[in-house]
């Protein structure tokens, strides 16, 4: 009787053990499912940590090839303003490289976001320090600008005064030159005949054995004290100027041109009065008519007087 009673209770005890094992199964399994979330959730958040760190490098990355073109237009600015530009140059070579190596797809998983920052903001520095030497060299560019304009100015204005000075010269130069120039006060032409009388003015040929031709030069005191040589031509009614290289005649240049003399006298001028005796002795009649008589010297007529031959 007591064993059956005995065997009863663990008959009825036996169906506990199923329930339990199914809430070891369920605990195992709601565990492997967190663990399966908790997996798929730090995928997810390795990917999206990932994709934000590729999105700021690319963004760093950007700055720097916008950076290397500021560089570009800062060495050409201060190239313009004669500033140093070869430390630049380097700079702008490292920094290209710097792009080409994050290009590369294997370097670029080495670096790391702050590094690449650093190097932005390095490089945004230097800009800005040479954003500061460019306007100190365009204030010095405009100060010297302004100080070859002023340069400039008075340059103008000292070639301007030379060329006044030059004019004034020339002016002044021309005005002596006028007043230096040799006048005739008294101007007297004479007919010796063959007795050695005299007849002025007006005479008949047959009294003309020579021709004697007397002026006086005024007193001059600007006039240069030299040689002068005077020539003078008789010229007369038609035109034509008496000539014979034998009694002396020959031809000089006049204003460019070939002219006649009938005859020459040299002289040392010494700026005081000095009468002037020419005499002239013509182996051919004269011809009939009113004559003149010119005096030249250097490039301009000192005087003239006229006679008349008479038949």
């Amino acid at each position: 009787m007591s064993d059956h009673q005995n065997k009863v209770p663990s008959l009825i005890s036996s169906p506990q053990l199923p329930q339990k094992n199914n809430k070891i199964l369920k605990i195992g399994i709601g565990l492997f499912l967190i663990l399966i979330i908790l997996l798929v959730y730090l995928v997810q958040n390795e990917k999206q940590q990932n994709l934000l760190k590729e999105k700021a490098l690319t963004a760093a990355f950007l700055q720097l090839d916008s950076i290397s073109n500021e560089l570009d237009e800062r060495i050409l600015t201060i190239s313009q303003l004669g500033g140093e530009i070869d430390t630049l140059i380097g700079i702008k070579q490292k920094l290209e490289e710097e792009k080409m190596y994050f290009l590369n797809k294997d370097q670029r998983q080495k670096i790391t976001l702050g590094t690449l920052r650093d190097k932005v903001e390095g490089y945004r520095e230097l800009l800005l320090i040479k954003d500061e030497e460019i306007n100190q060299l365009t204030q010095i560019n405009e100060q010297l600008t302004t100080e070859n304009i002023e340069l400039k100015n008075e340059t103008q204005a000292l070639s301007q005064s030379i060329n006044n000075i030059k004019i004034e010269k020339n002016n002044l130069n021309l005005k002596v030159k006028l007043l230096s120039k040799l006048k005739i006060e008294d101007f007297e032409i004479d007919a010796i005949d063959a007795k050695g009388r005299k007849r002025s003015g007006s005479f008949r040929k047959k009294h003309i054995n020579q021709l004697q031709i007397t002026f006086v030069l005024s007193e001059n005191e600007v006039a240069p004290i030299e040689g002068k040589r005077l020539w003078i031509r008789v010229v007369a009614p038609d035109n034509n100027v008496y000539y014979d290289v034998n009694m002396g005649s020959g031809s000089f240049i006049f204003l460019g041109r070939e002219l006649f003399y009938t005859a020459q006298k040299e002289i040392l001028y010494d700026r005081s009065q000095q009468r002037v005796v020419v005499y002239y002795e013509k182996n051919m009649p004269y011809l009939i008519g009113p004559h003149t008589v010119e005096v030249y010297t250097d490039d301009y007529l000192v005087g003239s007087e006229n006679f008349i031959v008479k038949s």
